[in-house]
């Protein structure tokens, strides 16, 4: 939740290969206080069954630029074994991005709610609500 003196991010994932959510997949969160700041690995989490990820860790005070990392190549590679069971090797169609990562700036006191929709060899991202 952001405060006056903090910003808050959420996130959720959309397969659109499949129409579905994306399951799974591990999501890390770092913040930095200005442009020549170190990064700082905040913890992380994975989506749940439908997509979304609702613990990500609170961002600290003074926090001017986020990354988010998905680890996406694990949740394609098990996706790619499911589909494997019910038919033959056509192709190969792993991830073609083993993982995303967004990174965008935030202003104290705003939600920032960073979609991902995600195929195997794409992949889009905007501010959502």
């Amino acid at each position: 939740m952001s405060t006056e003196t903090t910003a808050s991010v959420s996130t959720h994932i959309l397969d659109t290969s499949v129409g579905r959510p994306a399951e799974g997949v591990a999501i890390s969160l770092a913040a930095r206080s200005g442009r020549d700041a170190g990064w700082v690995t905040l913890g992380g989490s994975a989506t749940d069954a439908d997509g979304r990820c609702k613990d990500l860790p609170a961002l600290p005070e003074g926090t001017t630029h986020v990354r988010l990392d998905f680890e996406v190549e694990q949740y394609f590679s098990k996706k790619q074994a499911e589909a494997q069971q019910d038919a033959p090797r056509v192709r190969d169609s792993g991830a073609f991005f083993p993982e995303v990562t967004i990174t965008f700036a935030v202003t104290p006191g705003e939600h920032y709610h960073v979609p991902l929709l995600l195929n195997p060899f794409g992949y889009s991202v905007y501010r959502g609500s």
